[in-house]
């Protein structure tokens, strides 16, 4: 704690330098984040982002405070499954602790992430909120829990697979619970695609449906990873009996838990998975035994179907992963300036200078790259042209790179706070744990990378991606030799990913989602840059360009180029050496 903190907490300044772990715990995780009061004035309508304000400022406050200790209390004392009710039924319940009950009323009641994109009136607001909104609290929320949203990206997902693809009886009859923002009456949603032998591979999926006279369906087979296997309801991918081999043989169907006369649905969790993190959220192993669903749009469709809806758990992936990044280079970043060694503060050290630079750059890259996607989505909902192209690239690639980027973060943000970082009483843990699933749930990185790949061949998006950022490069106006070098760094990143279109060329599929985003990122930093006179972002641009995507000489200084404008960046170019 500074000295000016102690005097605001009524704290001696003597017993704060005589204490010096510094604990951010209690700070507002909005007010403090003037670099996203900046994109917020940028990327919302000023009479949106001035009515969502206090949202956002509440959520800040709860993130960094109650919400923080029910997200610590519920990742120690994790889900349990109970098989019997107390007079021997056969009724499976998950137990879940009342610190992740509360949190489930936060985020799905009182702030409404799951129903928000699919309700004309939430938190005040009358008429659709755009997608950015949702975002900005998911992105606030999961730097205090992360587990929990996943349940919330599911049901979100799921509500808006269902508005597009099932029957005008089927959404009548499920979609309110799912919009409802009435704790006692709203239901959470699941999807139940993984299967021992059917990972990523879709078309080798083994469950299998039978229809019934009445138009239902029964479901049979055993589903290997279910996150939220109590939900109210779930998507499940099967084959029709009678249906073609392989992927055309595939149909999407929605599996309620329980059944019109509110007995449980025939299926049972088998067991919980022991899981690295996400420790608060209950995921299972599902056996179905004739359970009964519903088709959900053509049959044999199924993967398509589907892919919509993992495509928008994608993007929250990607979401989470940025607020994950934010809330350990934030953590890092308080320590750095309050942890006082050898007479100076640790932020005041050029090596420590150099560290949180690394930190950062990722980190605000993800939430460029979050307000990007977030309004090529609007965009594509609204049907303008080329936008479905253009989400159709960005989504895998903000799922592929942040998540990855998430990881390594998390994990060296925790070494900034030293041994205590290592300690689970902390928040390091906790983030290092989570960060590691980003790049596994909803595809593998490699699944992901090929998915960008697939995005150029078969829908067109590499040209859309390029003529996007190039009338961003246009529009901010840049020292000449920056501008072109990233222009050239554009045409050099969309040549890599055309090789890796072609035949053979799926060895690259990493290499090429990296320098697309990389180079994606730095164009719309500098685009913000411009738009809100930030020389810190431009400085970022810079940076990303110089150490994340051309080639450079380990052994040697690095130098920023002197015709960048470099009279807007501080001298230390060789911060991320």
């Amino acid at each position: 704690m500074s000295e000016n903190a102690a005097i605001r907490t009524g704290a001696a300044p003597e017993a704060a330098h005589a204490h010096p772990i510094p604990d951010r715990h209690g700070q507002n995780l909005f007010t403090t984040d003037t670099e996203l009061h900046a994109l917020l004035g940028l990327y919302l309508p000023d009479d949106l982002r001035r009515h969502m304000q206090p949202h956002f400022e509440r959520l800040g406050g709860l993130a960094g405070g109650l919400l923080d200790e029910l997200a610590g209390t519920a990742d120690r004392n994790p889900p349990t499954l109970k098989q019997r009710t107390r007079t021997g039924l056969d009724e499976q319940k998950v137990v879940k602790h009342p610190a992740y009950v509360e949190m489930e009323r936060l985020a799905l009641s009182e702030f409404g992430l799951a129903a928000i994109s699919h309700r004309d009136e939430t938190l005040g607001w009358r008429g659709k909120m755009p997608p950015l909104v949702k975002y900005v609290l998911t992105y606030l929320f999961v730097q205090a829990e992360f587990g929990l949203c996943c349940p919330v990206s599911m049901t979100d997902s799921l509500t808006r697979t269902l508005k597009k693809f099932g029957s005008p009886e089927l959404v009548a009859r499920f979609l309110p619970r799912l919009t409802s923002l009435d704790f006692d009456e709203l239901a959470q949603g699941a999807m139940f695609m993984t299967e021992q032998a059917a990972g990523s591979d879709i078309a080798a999926t083994a469950t299998t449906a039978r229809q019934e006279t009445d138009g239902s369906w029964r479901i049979t087979g055993d589903k290997w990873f279910c996150s939220n296997p109590d939900a109210d309801f779930a998507m499940v991918l099967a084959r029709a009996e009678d249906g073609l081999p392989g992927m055309k043989g595939v149909s999407l169907f929605l599996l309620p838990r329980r059944l019109a006369d509110g007995s449980l649905n025939h299926y049972r969790i088998i067991r919980l998975k022991d899981k690295l993190g996400t420790r608060s959220m209950a995921s299972g192993e599902i056996r179905l035994e004739g359970a009964v669903a519903y088709l959900v749009g053509e049959a044999g469709r199924g993967f398509v179907q589907m892919a919509d809806m993992v495509n928008n758990s994608r993007l929250s992936n990607g979401v989470r992963a940025a607020g994950l990044m934010r809330r350990a280079v934030a953590e890092a970043e308080y320590i750095a300036s309050e942890r006082r060694a050898f007479g100076r503060t640790l932020d005041q050290m050029p090596l420590m200078q150099r560290q949180l630079d690394k930190l950062r750059l990722p980190s605000e890259q993800a939430r460029t790259m979050v307000c990007q996607t977030a309004l090529a989505l609007a965009r594509s909902d609204a049907g303008e042209p080329d936008a479905y192209a253009l989400l159709r690239i960005l989504t895998p690639l903000i799922k592929f790179r942040a998540c990855r980027d998430a990881r390594k973060v998390t994990g060296d943000a925790m070494e900034v706070r030293g041994g205590c970082g290592y300690i689970e009483e902390w928040s390091d843990p906790r983030l290092v744990r989570d960060a590691h699933l980003g790049s596994i749930w909803e595809g593998t990185s490699n699944i992901v990378a090929l998915d960008v790949i697939r995005a150029v061949k078969r829908e067109g998006s590499l040209p859309v991606l390029r003529a996007h950022f190039e009338k961003l490069l246009d529009d901010a106006a840049l020292a000449p030799a920056f501008a072109k070098a990233l222009r050239d760094a554009l045409a050099r990143a969309a040549a890599l990913a055309e090789t890796a279109a072609h035949e053979g060329g799926d060895v690259l599929a990493r290499q090429a989602a990296s320098a697309l985003y990389h180079c994606a990122s730095a164009i719309a930093m500098a685009w913000e840059a411009a738009q809100g006179g930030s020389a810190a972002r431009l400085r970022w641009a810079q940076l990303v360009l110089l150490h994340r995507v051309l080639p450079r000489d380990p052994l040697a200084p690095d130098a920023m180029p002197a015709d960048w404008h470099a009279a807007a960046v501080r001298n230390d170019a060789n911060a991320l050496a």
